[in-house]
């Protein structure tokens, strides 16, 4: 009896094994798929788990380099968001935090970077316009932002360089000049009104002619020749802007400033003029 049952496990087993071989490919094959939908969902969690060890490029002192220390991202800070492209593009950082703005300028096809995509919006904010804390010159500019929007030119500049879809609405507003010691006052008085920018498409920068040009620089000049005065651009540090602006080296910070929690405690700041985000670029 034991050797006939022996014998029927020896025959089971045997015929098992011929089954198996048989069935080799399609073992495999799901096998396989089950270990690729594992792999999947490993890097999708490694992504996950481990995308703060992406490097990403954000500008010094800017909004995109002050969301991404916030979500403990690691950075490779640079002088500017156009060098922040460049980061990712030669393959040193493996994404850039930038204005929206300036991605719908910069990046997809026809634009300097056909290759590149905004993927998430990490925030949502405003632009707003610096000056020194105190100064009657934000009241000034609020006062031509409001006029221009109420007369159409504000949307006419504004459609010029693609960013009408972020206009804020102006409000009517009635300048005062300060009494006394008013920057108003002194800007008229020195016949200049000097402009701190960097290279920002399409806020601020340079056509064929070595120009500036776009929304931020047209309506700057407006708000000079209002003044009377010459309007000079002066490309800053963007990480010191608080401290040129304080030392009289610039009389305005308008460069497609975000109004964050430091800019407004810092500086003497105009009524938002368009909604912005910092949105992650990536190559393709």
């Amino acid at each position: 009896m034991k050797k006939r049952i022996a014998m029927l496990l020896t025959m089971s087993m045997t015929v098992g094994l011929l089954l198996a071989g048989c069935g080799s490919a399609d073992t495999n094959t799901a096998s396989g798929a089950s270990s690729a939908a594992s792999s999947e969902a490993a890097a999708s969690s490694a992504s996950a788990d481990d995308g703060k060890q992406l490097v990403y490029a954000v500008e010094a002192g800017s909004a995109g380099e002050e969301v991404a220390l916030e979500k403990g991202f690691r950075v490779n800070s640079v002088a500017s968001q156009a060098d922040a492209l460049m980061e990712v593009a030669s393959g040193t950082s493996d994404a850039a935090i930038i204005d929206l703005l300036m991605a719908g300028a910069m990046i997809g096809e026809g634009t300097s970077y056909p290759n590149m995509i905004h993927t998430e919006e990490l925030t949502t904010e405003e632009y707003g316009v610096g000056c020194r804390k105190g100064s009657d010159l934000a009241a000034y500019i609020n006062a031509v932002f409001a006029d221009c929007y109420a007369d159409g030119s504000l949307q006419t500049i504004a459609q010029t360089y693609g960013v009408q879809e972020s206009l804020v609405a102006q409000a009517p507003v009635q300048f005062e000049a300060s009494e006394q010691d008013g920057d108003v006052a002194y800007i008229q008085g020195k016949g200049t009104l000097i402009i701190g920018i960097t290279d920002f498409a399409p806020m601020d920068y340079k056509n064929d002619a070595n120009e500036w040009i776009g929304f931020d620089a047209d309506m700057a000049r407006i708000v000079a020749d209002k003044l009377g005065v010459q309007a000079e651009f002066v490309e800053i540090d963007w990480d010191n802007k608080i401290m040129e602006l304080d030392s009289k080296n610039i009389d305005v910070v308008w460069n497609g400033m975000t109004l964050t929690n430091e800019v407004k405690e810092s500086m003497q700041c105009t009524n938002a003029y368009c909604n912005n985000a910092q949105v992650v670029v990536v190559n393709k």
